[in-house]
Formats: C-alpha cells, sequence, structure tokens
C-alpha cells in the first residue's frame, strides 16, 4: 500500500494550469525526486503536498487520511516533515536549542513554568544530532554555521516529529558537490534505518540519479514520465523537455564539469 497516494491533482492561476491533472504515489523506504524545467509545476505539487496551497481538484492521501483542505501544521502533525531551498534555522539560538524548539512544538508545548525550555528534551535533541553528524557542535550558534552543516541541522529538526514521510525542496541548494553527496547519503541512511518516505525536488541531476529510487518528470503542468533513473535517462520525451536536441543527462553532466 502507498504511503502518499496524489490522485489528479490540479492548481491553476488565473488562466494558467500550473498543475494538470498528474497522479502519482510513493512508498514507505523510497525517495522519489520531483524534476522539471522551470515552469514546470514542480513547486505547486510540492506545495499542495505539503498544504501551502489548495488543490483545485484532484486528492492528496497520506497514509490513508486526505490532506486536500488541511493546513501545514495540520499536515506536520500528522507526520509530514519537510526542509526548505533556504535552510531555515534560529540564528540567535544554539545548534540544539533549535532542535529542541522543533520537539517542543511536536509536544504540542510552548513553555513549563517549573521547567526551563532549554532543559527539554536535550537528550533527545542531542541523539537527532548524533544522526546527522552534529552532536560535537551543539552548543555553538547556528549563525557560525558554514551552510553545509545548517542543513544538517535542519534536517535533524525536520526529524523532530518522527515523520513518516519528508518533503525536501532543493536539498542541496547552494551546497558544493561534496556536501551535496554527503547530505544525500545522510538522507538515504535515515530513510533505510525508519523506513520513511522522501519526496524532493532538484535541480542537480547528478544527485538525482545517483539517489532517486525513482523519478517523476513534470512539464507545463503535466507529467511527461515516471520510472526508475536508467529508464527516465534517455527517455525521448524528457530528453526533448529538457535539452530539445536528444542530448543525454551524462553528456549534459560532462558539459557542465567542462564548463
Amino acid at each position: 500500500m502507498s504511503l502518499l497516494t496524489v490522485t489528479n491533482l490540479g492548481k491553476s492561476f488565473g488562466g494558467v494550469k500550473a498543475v494538470d491533472g498528474i497522479s502519482f504515489d510513493l512508498h514507505a523506504g523510497e525517495l522519489l525526486a520531483l524534476i522539471g524545467p522551470n515552469g514546470a509545476g514542480k513547486s505547486t505539487t510540492f506545495n499542495m503536498v505539503n498544504g501551502q496551497l489548495t488543490a483545485d481538484v484532484g486528492s492528496i492521501k497520506f497514509d490513508g487520511k486526505e490532506l486536500v483542505g488541511l493546513k501545514p501544521r495540520e499536515i506536520w502533525r500528522l507526520g509530514v516533515g519537510r526542509t526548505f531551498q533556504i535552510a531555515e534555522t534560529f540564528s540567535s539560538l544554539t545548534v540544539v536549542e533549535n532542535v529542541q524548539m522543533a520537539l517542543l512544538s511536536a509536544d504540542r508545548k510552548l513553555f513549563s513554568m517549573w521547567r526551563p525550555a532549554s532543559a527539554h528534551k536535550r537528550e533527545e535533541a542531542l541523539a537527532l544530532l548524533d544522526q546527522v553528524g552534529m552532536a560535537a557542535q551543539a552548543d555553538r550558534p547556528c549563525s557560525v554555521l558554514a551552510y553545509g552543516d545548517v542543513k544538517r541541522v535542519e534536517l535533524a529538526i525536520a526529524m523532530a516529529n518522527k515523520p513518516k514521510l519528508l518533503l525536501m525542496d532543493e536539498p542541496t541548494a547552494g551546497m558544493a558537490p561534496k556536501e551535496r553527496n554527503e547530505l544525500m547519503a545522510l538522507t538515504k541512511k535515515l530513510v533505510t534505518e525508519r523506513n520513511m518516505a522522501v519526496l524532493f525536488t532538484e535541480h542537480s541531476m547528478d544527485v538525482v540519479f545517483a539517489y532517486a529510487d525513482r523519478m517523476i518528470v513534470l512539464a507545463r503542468g503535466r507529467l511527461i514520465a515516471g520510472g526508475a533513473p536508467k529508464d527516465i535517462r534517455d527517455h525521448p520525451k524528457v530528453q526533448e523537455v529538457y535539452f530539445g536536441t536528444g542530448k543525454t543527462f551524462e553528456k549534459e553532466k560532462t558539459s557542465r564539469e567542462i564548463a
């Protein structure tokens, strides 16, 4: 049974159909990449799953529950985590305090008269940081971290509500190649250990082909292809939409490396 099932999903802005009747599913323990050229409808789709936008038509079922019409906070409490293209942390707080804030929210607690917030689930926060390789920097302020480390902290924060599904919007944006691979390898490890599902958007094709179990490709709001990376790589329609000349992704990657 699918953990996430999207059926005939559609969203228009004025007379423009940003997403036009797309359907796909996602299983536990799977990384699914949502790719497409600029204006394909990726962000609109992503934001409908997360509840930031409400679908005009269609269904989004997570673990059997309909998500359309729910607010992002309600969806988060069902077990859907999210990271953002631009990492979002409280720079004035320490690394561990950022994770503790997420744990407070997951527990639906704001404060306690008898116990300072800084003491709330510190050990659990440290355990999450250990999983992402950031326990040694727990008491440093987020403002002094390298960007790649901030992304790791954001991942720990996203894991605070024990998500069954993690939505990652351009997770490696702004990162160097080594950092990109380290973050995605870590994500893959967490997916296996927690039997969690990941839906991610990504412009870096080397990341997509290295780590995605399956891919779905959008163009002008419609789903044009879906399948394993090896099936998508040389798909004629995908090649046409991305490059217009029939060049393969490998050739494009080589061109980028030469540039």
